[in-house]
């Protein structure tokens, strides 16, 4: 079985959220792309304007993620100041908050 030290966790959370921050800024781009067609590409107004806000929201949380890995303050919970465990941070690589405080939100 291979372990993986802190470094490496990092990297691959860094790798993680760098591929979800093209993700997010590629669905953005089409979506904007849509927004401005007569026909809004096929979909409704509505739906379109949600799905532009998630991939905003998406783009935003994954810089701050990006932003606090940089800082040194990725991977602890922004209300209790305990580590985020990895397994969370793999799951949800932009978490700010471990599951118990999450969930008191």
């Amino acid at each position: 079985m291979m372990t993986h030290t802190l470094n490496d966790r990092t990297a691959l959370l860094r790798e993680l959220l760098e591929r979800q921050l093209a993700e997010h800024t590629n669905q953005l781009a089409e979506l904007t792309v849509h927004s401005r067609q007569p026909d809004q590409g096929g979909r409704d107004p509505d739906t379109l304007r949600q799905l532009i806000e998630g991939a905003r929201q998406g783009v935003a949380d994954v810089t701050q993620a990006l932003k606090r890995m940089s800082e040194g303050s990725y991977g602890v919970c922004e209300a209790c100041g305990h580590d985020i465990p990895t397994a969370r941070l793999e799951i949800l690589p932009a978490a700010r908050h471990c599951v118990p405080c999450q969930q008191r939100r």
